[in-house]
């Protein structure tokens, strides 16, 4: 018997989310998309009711929630605003590389960090010539003594500047490709890390996202995650626990665009009648809603499959693929459903339609999605 309602508890969380969003998101999302301020009140408040670190295992101060648990959470505050989501959601993506692969002195020390305090932590992987090929790194940490010299520059690190730790993916042996790639715990108040310009980009301006330098940075080993050469295999692995949450908060943008266009829809007339009499509005609207159904379950398959215990990066791939297209293509017919007021900062899907489009990027492109789906497909 397939069940597909909620538990009580997910209800809950459900609801503190969506209550969460309306209140403390939606009235300041506009202000953080105007002038790019960090979101430091609300993530803190975010912090205080439970929001945020659910992932992380209750032995380290964390509520030890599923993927889908977090999903459901995610959904909800990206209809608020994505920008504002992505910042506090920053810290899971970060912290998977050490729920998976750390020991457990790591992982009292920087999860419990988390946990203890509204703290936040920061993935860096791509660089400015690797982005979707992260084979072209050129970071590297050289082995001296009991320390590692980590050298190199990361892009668009989201968290970039506000991070108490980055999860950092070297190159420990080149020759090696990507089995010489290592994983590593670094603390921001480390000697050496320089912190770039904090980037204006088209959308999710809440989100701090800059550019890391790491010159002669020393790493004590005691922070190496796994062995040399597990790098590679701990950073992707990461994305099979992350992948859903994003999808997630792209359901949950594209149902905010789907809410603001029934409600223009209802109100705007033409030829003597509101616009959503019209088959031609009506019709995407509905496309709309299908799309956003379709794309939750997705959300739920993927989230589901990991929670239990079962390998997901196929299903994690197409959630992130479909979702991510499925919001581009909803806040887009949005933008059309309002017309030349679509258009104007006056209205929000204008904001909707330009935060929408870094679902197709970060986290793996759509591109890159459907080759890991193929590859699933084929090789598996």
């Amino acid at each position: 018997m397939i069940e597909l309602s909620l538990t009580d508890d997910q209800r809950q969380l459900q609801e503190l989310a969506r209550k969460f969003a309306k209140e403390e998101i939606m009235p300041k999302a506009e202000h953080h998309d105007k002038t790019g301020e960090y979101p430091h009140a609300i993530i803190k408040k975010a912090w205080a009711l439970g929001l945020m670190n659910t992932h992380i295992p209750q032995e380290y101060g964390g509520l030890g929630l599923g993927v889908l648990d977090g999903c459901i959470i995610t959904e909800e505050l990206s209809y608020g605003c994505t920008g504002i989501c992505t910042a506090m959601e920053a810290n899971m993506l970060a912290s998977a590389p050490v729920i998976v692969a750390g020991n457990e002195e790591q992982k009292k020390e920087f999860l419990g960090l988390l946990t203890t305090e509204p703290h936040l932590a920061a993935y860096c992987v791509t660089e400015p010539e690797a982005g979707s090929d992260v084979g072209s790194i050129r970071t590297q940490a050289k082995k001296v003594g009991n320390e590692y010299v980590l050298n190199g520059s990361k892009m668009w690190i989201t968290n970039g500047s506000v991070a108490n730790w980055y999860f950092v993916l070297a190159y420990t042996d080149p020759s090696q490709k990507h089995r010489g790639m290592t994983g590593f715990i670094v603390p921001t108040n480390t000697t050496g890390i320089t912190i770039g310009k904090k980037e204006w980009n088209m959308g999710q301006r809440a989100s701090d996202t800059r550019a890391i330098t790491f010159e002669n940075v020393k790493i004590p080993e005691k922070y190496r995650l796994g062995k040399e050469g597990d790098g590679f295999k701990i950073a992707m692995s990461a994305f099979d626990h992350t992948r859903p949450s994003v999808a997630a908060g792209a359901v949950g943008l594209a149902n905010r665009a789907m809410d603001e266009a029934i409600q223009y829809a209802k109100t705007r007339k033409a030829f003597g009648q509101p616009i959503s009499n019209f088959q031609a509005v009506s019709f995407i609207i509905a496309d709309m809603a299908k799309d956003i159904e379709a794309g939750r379950l997705l959300v739920y398959k993927a989230a589901w499959t990991i929670d239990q215990g079962q390998r997901n990066t196929k299903f994690a791939a197409i959630a992130k693929a479909f979702c991510a297209d499925m919001a581009m293509r909803v806040a887009t017919d949005a933008v059309q459903v309002f017309g030349g007021y679509g258009y104007s900062q006056e209205y929000p899907v204008e904001k909707l339609m330009r935060d929408a489009k870094i679902y197709q990027i970060y986290e793996g492109t759509s591109q890159i999605q459907r080759l890991i789906i193929s590859k699933e497909i084929f090789e598996r």
